[in-house]
Parts: structure tokens; C-alpha cells; sequence
């Protein structure tokens, strides 16, 4: 199993007190990328949203990816996601900017798509629908032309019901052979399903216990040995998230998480994730969860709904995804907690636990790339 990072521009209640709130946390999360290839992840996932107050502030991801091709040096940088709908952002210039990044980065970027966070992000590009898996439908017609753009001397163009395009030579083209890794951010069974039908891996950014996902990778896997794949090669492979503190003592790791504003953290995922099931006992927004304390910090463990503790005790958390089948662990790390407890944790994640874990220096979609060029 690989390891990775995942920002947002998570600025929280911050920029109540600090007005450059906003420019630290982006800063600090380009920090966290740097510091994380050091380490030795080997992904890093930058989020695309819209309008999400306070959630994220990460918009124009591709303008932050393009940084960090530059300031780092072996870590995949990947969106996660890119938003290719028409109305949100043009799917040329979409591949455009997948394969710049690509040249930027020397191979090293990961395409990740999807569709938004939920009604408040859609319909301010799209107004007036009642039904969010409209999006979907945008979707789904798009994601197939995206290999045809880079691998096509001339893209022979497209006539569809959202978009439409003559034909065009659409350029840079990818670096290399073949084309960059394509994913799909999935929140439930049946987008995994999709998802695999297709060949794309999946960035499974909805938080749930490793037991309850343990079946729905099993069904991915079994899907994708089937897949019809829109790409250059199948992206077998399942990204799942979760919240990571590492510290030097369990004690220590779980203060830090009692200080960390979590439950604020979760109560603005449901806030703007409406699409997501809402579990009981997430109140409706402008409620939030009560503050976190110790005991339910050590349920959180104990549930394997985060990961938390000492190095030794992170590493059997983790394995406890690799043993579910999941191919890579991506770390959202909590904003509320100090900077300096932030690269504590990705440096003791790497030099504690990836190497028990990851002992392959390859990357698992350099591999895959590599096979599709020949």
C-alpha cells in the first residue's frame, strides 16, 4: 500500500481572528507537499472547490499544482479533483491543463475528475436544476474524450447534448508515452462500480470505517478485472482517506486531536457534502458536533474512523487498510492543529511507518503508464 496527502485550504474559524488566515493555510498546506516528498509519500491530492466557506478555499488547484511540479522533486502531485463539467470548466481546457502539469511535473501528475461537493458548489454553475445527479449525465459524456484530446494528432472533435467542439489539435500533448493516470472521486458502492467499469481508480475521499469499506473494495477489485477502460490502460487501483496524527506518545497524539476543532471539520463536510448520507447525530448546519474530548477521540480509534497515535500504533492502523484491500492512504491533515504538530506527524509517517508498509520505490501508476507505452 502507497501513502499520500490530501489539502483542501481548509481555513476554519481562523479568519474570525486573523485576516491573512486565508494566504497561511494555503501556504502552510504547500509546506506540508514539500515536506511530504521528503518523507517519502509518493502522492499528494489538491482539492477543486467553489463558494465552500471556511471548508475550502482551494479553487484554482491547477495554479497550485503547477508550484509544487517545481518545489518538489519524486512525489505524484494529482487533482483531486479537477472538475471537468462544461459549465464549470471547459473539458479542452481541462486536458490542456492535465498536460502542461504533466510536463511540469515530468510525468509525475495524477488526473483525478468528479463532479462537486454538492448543491450549493453545483448550482452556482448550473441554477435552476432540482436533481444533482444531473451532474452525472455531464459527466459521464465527458470523461472518455479526455484520452482521444492527448493521444489524437487531431482530436476529431465532439457532438454532444452539454458540449460541443470541431475538430482541433489540442495542445501541449502529455509528457512521454501514453497519458497520466486517470481517477474518479467516488462516495458510494455504486460509483465505485462505475468507476471500475471504466478502468479508473477511485479517490475515496467519504471517511468510513475500514470494516465497512472492506466489501466494497472487494467489489471493485472483482469489478475491474472486466473493465472497458476510456484510457490508455486501466487504473486498478482504490485511494481511500483518512484523518492522521502522529506523535511521539499516544497521550500526545490524542491531545493534539482533542485540540484539532475536528468536530468542526465534520460538521462543515456535511454542511456542503448534502449529497452525502448523513449519519445520525451530524445536526443540521448552522448546529455543529459538540467539542471533541479524549474518550471520544479514542472511539474514533477504536472505531477505526481516524488514525492516531504513536508510530507504532499508526502503523498497525494502517495496515489495517492494507489488509481491507486498499491500494493507497491518503492523510487529510486537521487545520486546527499547529504546524509544527503537522510535520511531526508526516515526519514521523515516514520514517516510521512507510517503510514497513511501502517497500516498493516505484510508483504503483508509473508502473501501469510504463506497460500501456510499451
Amino acid at each position: 500500500m502507497e501513502f499520500g496527502l490530501f489539502v483542501q485550504g481548509y481555513v476554519g474559524k481562523r479568519a474570525e481572528t486573523d485576516p491573512l488566515a486565508e494566504h497561511k493555510a494555503l501556504m502552510e498546506e504547500t509546506e506540508y507537499v514539500i515536506e511530504a516528498d521528503k518523507a517519502g509519500f509518493k502522492y499528494a491530492w489538491a482539492s477543486e472547490h467553489h463558494f465552500l466557506e471556511e471548508y475550502s478555499h482551494l479553487s484554482a488547484s491547477d495554479v497550485f499544482l503547477g508550484y509544487l511540479a517545481h518545489a518538489t522533486e519524486r512525489i505524484h502531485l494529482g487533482s483531486g479533483i479537477f472538475n471537468p463539467l462544461a459549465q464549470v470548466n471547459h473539458p479542452v481546457k481541462v486536458a490542456e491543463k492535465v498536460a502542461m502539469l504533466d510536463h511540469l511535473s515530468e510525468g509525475r501528475f495524477e488526473f483525478g475528475s468528479g463532479r462537486g461537493a454538492g448543491s450549493h458548489e453545483i448550482l452556482g454553475f448550473l441554477p435552476g436544476i432540482t436533481d444533482m445527479n444531473h451532474t452525472k449525465e455531464i459527466w459521464e459524456e465527458t470523461i472518455a474524450e479526455f484520452p482521444k484530446m492527448w493521444l489524437q494528432e487531431e482530436y476529431e472533435g465532439f457532438q454532444g447534448k452539454h458540449w460541443q467542439l470541431p475538430p482541433r489539435k489540442v495542445f501541449p500533448k502529455p509528457y512521454g508515452a501514453s497519458h497520466p493516470a486517470m481517477w474518479y472521486a467516488a462516495g458510494s458502492p455504486s460509483s465505485y462500480a462505475m468507476a471500475a467499469k471504466k478502468g479508473l481508480g477511485v479517490l475515496g475521499f467519504s471517511v468510513q470505517k475500514v470494516s465497512d469499506m472492506e466489501w466494497v473494495l472487494e467489489q471493485y477489485k472483482t469489478a475491474i478485472r472486466d473493465a472497458e477502460p476510456v484510457g490508455d490502460f486501466v487504473n486498478d487501483n482504490v485511494m481511500v482517506t483518512s484523518t492522521a496524527i502522529c506523535a511521539e506518545t499516544h497521550e500526545k497524539a490524542v491531545r493534539i486531536a482533542v485540540d484539532g476543532g475536528l468536530n468542526y471539520l465534520q460538521s462543515l463536510v456535511f454542511r456542503y457534502h448534502d449529497t452525502f448520507p448523513r449519519p445520525e447525530g451530524i445536526p443540521e448546519w448552522p448546529e455543529v458536533l459538540p467539542d471533541y474530548t479524549e474518550e471520544i477521540i479514542e472511539l474514533l480509534i477504536a472505531e477505526e474512523l481516524m488514525i492516531c497515535g504513536d508510530p507504532d500504533e499508526v502503523t498497525r492502523q494502517c495496515k489495517r487498510w492494507e489488509q481491507a484491500g486498499a491500494d493507497q492512504l491518503s492523510f487529510g491533515l486537521p487545520i486546527g492543529i499547529s504546524p509544527e504538530d503537522t510535520l511531526t506527524t508526516i515526519k514521523l509517517i515516514g520514517e516510521h511507518v512507510i517503510p514497513k508498509i511501502d517497500t516498493d520505490p516505484v510508483h504503483r501508476t508509473t508502473r501501469m503508464r510504463q506497460a500501456a507505452a510499451g
